[in-house]
């Protein structure tokens, strides 16, 4: 995909919000009134960017610790390379994983190649999940384990940089 050139308001517009949307009745206003353009441009501006894959989603991102799920894994498999894009499609819809992608191998000590972050309230409550992946991925797996959360580190993605007032 060709790199889609953003304009001085688009990147307002991201730096704007990428630490979440105003907690107001119309937060696509309140975004605009800050940038001086209105909602419905700042709504167009949003359905664009998500359009040309610069924004995946606009979603409310949940604190997962403060609801009650503390078991969290990042389960690593060894798939067969010939058949992980499509086993990572499944294993990335599966309602329990919230983030699922394919990483290089690092042999001889590292021979994982797809990563899958799964969720549970309890260890136990979350090694069927593991397992369920496991048979979705059936003979293809060679290996896998589970890398389990013991504390917060950081809870954000990416952040731009401020503007640069030159």
């Amino acid at each position: 995909m060709e790199p889609y050139a953003h304009d001085v308001i688009d990147l307002a517009l991201i730096r704007a919000t990428q630490g979440g949307l105003p907690l107001v009745s119309s937060p696509y206003a309140a975004v605009g009134t800050q940038l001086g353009i209105d909602e419905a441009e700042v709504i167009a501006r949003l359905t664009a960017m998500q359009a040309n894959g610069t924004l995946r989603r606009i979603a409310a991102v949940p604190n997962h610790y403060a609801l009650g799920w503390r078991a969290n894994g990042m389960t690593v498999w060894d798939v067969d390379d010939a058949c992980i894009d499509a086993l990572g499609e499944q294993v990335g819809a599966l309602p329990f994983v919230s983030h699922c992608y394919r990483r290089p191998r690092n042999l001889p000590l590292w021979p994982y190649n797809l990563f899958a972050m799964a969720h549970a309230r309890t260890r136990e409550e979350a090694l069927p999940l593991v397992a369920r992946i496991a048979q979705l991925l059936g003979d293809a797996c060679r290996a896998h384990d589970v890398l389990w959360s013991t504390r917060i580190l950081k809870k954000t993605g990416l952040r731009l940089p401020p503007a640069r007032t030159e």
